[in-house]
C-alpha cells in the first residue's frame, strides 16, 4: 500500500487576492483525502508590492539581476504564506512535526514558455525555515525547461477530483483565476489556459470602483456588452492556436474597452472571458456532457451566467460536485508536491505540450 502524507498545499493566484491553505491526506496518486483549509487575504500594501513586482517583471530579461523591490516582494509573500501555514496547522490542531511536506506554489510574476522562462517569487527555504516543514517549490521550470509551457499544472489533480466523485467523462472542469484554464477529462486529459479570467475584470473595477474586484459581477450587471468589440477580442489568435498553450496574467488586459463607460467595459470584459472559456470546445476531441467551474470566478453570478448562456450543457459550480472551490488549487499543489517526492510526473504532453511526462519541483529541508 502507497505511503500515505499529510501535506499542506499554498496556492496564490495572479488574481492577487490572498493565500488559500489546504491540508490533504494524500499518496500522490489515487488518495487525496481533503481537510482543514483556510484563505489568509494580503494585506492592501503587500498586494501592492506584488502588483508593482508583476509590472516591474515585465522588464526584468531571464538571467538579469532581481530588482530590489521583487526581492522584497519575495520575503515579505513568504513571510506571509508562513503565517498561512502557522494558522492551518491551529485551526487542524497539529504541530509542523505531524505534517510531512509543504507544496509551495509562489506567486508568479512571469511567465514566457516561449522564452522557456517562467517565474514564481517564494523563497522556498526561508519557508521551510520559518515553518520546520520540508518544502517542494518551482513546479514549473522543469517543464518550461523541457519545451512545455508549464500550465496549467492542476488537471492531474482535476481528474483524480473526477474519478473519485464518479462523474462519467467527458468532463470539462474550469478553473477561473486571474487567468482561466481548462481541464477535459474524456478518453484522454486535456488541460490548456482558454484566456483571461478575472484580471482584466478586477483591474478594471478597481481602476474605476476602487475595490480589487467586481463584487457579485454588479458593475458588469449594470452595463450592456460592445458586441462589435467583444468580437475583436474574440478575434486574437491565441483562440483558433492548438493546445496545449498557456498566458501569463498581462497577456490580455482591458485597453480594448478604454473609452466604454465603466458599467458596458465591466460587462465586455465580463462576456469576453466567459465566450472565450466557451471557445474551448473548438479543441475538446467530443463535447463535454458537464462543465465544473473552480477558482474565484465561479462567485461572480454574471460570468456564470455568461457562461451558462455560451456554453451548451449544464454548467455546475465546484461546490454542485461536492468539491471546495476555493481551495482546489491549494489542494492541487499539496498533492503535486506529494508526485514530486516520489519522482511521479506533475504535467503530460497532453496538459503543457512536454515532451514526454515530466516531475519537477525543488526540495527544501526544514
Amino acid at each position: 500500500m502507497a505511503e500515505i502524507l499529510k501535506v499542506i498545499g499554498l496556492m496564490s493566484g495572479t488574481s492577487l487576492d490572498g493565500i488559500d491553505a489546504a491540508l490533504v491526506e494524500t499518496d500522490g496518486e489515487g488518495v487525496a483525502v481533503p481537510g482543514p483549509a483556510l484563505t489568509l487575504p494580503y494585506a492592501p500594501d503587500l498586494r501592492a508590492a506584488l502588483r508593482a513586482a508583476l509590472d516591474e517583471a515585465q522588464g526584468v530579461a531571464a538571467g538579469a539581476p532581481v530588482p530590489h523591490a521583487i526581492r522584497d516582494a519575495e520575503r515579505r509573500s513568504t513571510e506571509a504564506h508562513a503565517e498561512a501555514v502557522e494558522a492551518l496547522l491551529k485551526q487542524a490542531g497539529l504541530a509542523a512535526r505531524d505534517v510531512s511536506l509543504i507544496g509551495f506554489h509562489g506567486q508568479t510574476i512571469l511567465h514566457r514558455p516561449q522564452a522557456r522562462w517562467t517565474w514564481q517569487i517564494g523563497d522556498g527555504a526561508l519557508l521551510a525555515r520559518l515553518t520546520g516543514i520540508d518544502v517542494v517549490n518551482d513546479f514549473r521550470s522543469a517543464d518550461v525547461k523541457a519545451g512545455g509551457e508549464g500550465a496549467p499544472l492542476v488537471p492531474l489533480y482535476h481528474a483524480a477530483l473526477v474519478r473519485e466523485a464518479g462523474r462519467l467523462p467527458p468532463v470539462a472542469v474550469v478553473n477561473i483565476g486571474g487567468v482561466a484554464n481548462v481541464t477535459y477529462i474524456g478518453g484522454e486529459i486535456l488541460a490548456f489556459d482558454t484566456g483571461p479570467g478575472n484580471a482584466p475584470i478586477d483591474d478594471w473595477a478597481h481602476r474605476h470602483t476602487g475595490k480589487p474586484v467586481d463584487e457579485h459581477g454588479a458593475l458588469a450587471r449594470m452595463g450592456s456588452v460592445d458586441d462589435r468589440i467583444l468580437d475583436a477580442m474574440l478575434a486574437h489568435d491565441f483562440f483558433t492556436r492548438q493546445p496545449p498553450k498557456s498566458l501569463d496574467r498581462m497577456d490580455f488586459n482591458a485597453r480594448a474597452v478604454e473609452e466604454l463607460s465603466p458599467e458596458d467595459g465591466a460587462a465586455t470584459l465580463t462576456a469576453f472571458t466567459a465566450a472565450s472559456i466557451a471557445r474551448a470546445r473548438e479543441h475538446f476531441p467530443e463535447p463535454a456532457t458537464t462543465w465544473i467551474v473552480c477558482g474565484g470566478g465561479r462567485h461572480n453570478p454574471t460570468l456564470m451566467s455568461e457562461l451558462r448562456a455560451r456554453v451548451n450543457a449544464p454548467v455546475l459550480s465546484a461546490e454542485d460536485a461536492g468539491w471546495r472551490g476555493d481551495f482546489i488549487e491549494a489542494e492541487a499543489f499539496a498533492y503535486l508536491a506529494a508526485r514530486a517526492r516520489k519522482g511521479l510526473p506533475l504535467s503530460l504532453p497532453t496538459t503543457t505540450g512536454v515532451r514526454e511526462p515530466m516531475s519537477g519541483g525543488r526540495f527544501h529541508k526544514a
